[in-house]
């Protein structure tokens, strides 16, 4: 599935603050900083509003479009710096793209359906890196195991990808494997003969 056409539009907010203490000041209004660059530009340090970044965030590879001082500039978020303990954005470094451009991108894996009745499915790959044009990235890419027999194995090159999107992961990389799940041997037949011989002989 490929995400719709631009639709995360926020304005921002140049910053001519930096430093922890300045973006501590940012973050306590609600904000974040983030950082644009790329295609050659000057880096841009910007504040974006935080709780409409956290709602586009909720799903990966996305591109924005920033109001900067009313010039239009498209960027893709490459990086999330996050507290690790409390799990709040604390800056964002963004990508300069421009529309018809190609990105190379790590794009997650679903997989769909159930394999054969009692078989284990092992996910080797959780992700899978693709060239797709920015503004048109998928969010993921599908894969079926409806009915998938033991001995099954998918690799990068058997994944149906999304239009416009080409491999990029090497295409021998194992991405799912379905085998039998192996019975755990219980041991039993060997503790019988010793609970045998333990026991007293009949008089």
């Amino acid at each position: 599935m490929a995400q719709a056409e631009i639709s995360n539009h926020l304005v921002t907010e140049l910053r001519e603050s930096f430093g922890k203490g300045a973006a501590r000041k940012i973050r306590a209004v609600g904000k974040i900083p983030a950082v644009i660059y790329g295609h050659g530009t000057e880096p841009q340090h910007v504040t974006l509003p935080g709780h409409e970044v956290g709602l586009i965030l909720r799903k990966s590879n996305q591109i924005l479009e920033l109001d900067i001082q009313g010039k239009i500039q498209l960027a893709l978020v490459k990086d999330v710096q996050k507290d690790p303990v409390r799990q709040i954005i604390e800056h964002i470094d963004l990508i300069v793209v421009r529309k018809g451009e190609k990105v190379v991108i790590d794009v997650p894996i679903h997989l769909e359906g159930e394999a054969a009745p009692g078989t284990t499915v092992n996910q080797d790959a959780n992700t899978i890196s693709l060239e797709a044009e920015a503004t048109n990235i998928p969010e993921s890419v599908v894969v079926s195991i409806e009915g998938a027999e033991d001995g099954t194995s998918i690799h990068a090159k058997d994944l149906v990808l999304p239009k416009g999107s080409s491999l990029i992961t090497d295409e021998d990389t194992l991405i799912v494997a379905i085998s039998i799940a192996a019975e755990q041997d219980l041991g039993e037949e060997a503790e019988a003969p010793a609970a045998e011989e333990a026991a007293p002989a009949a008089e």
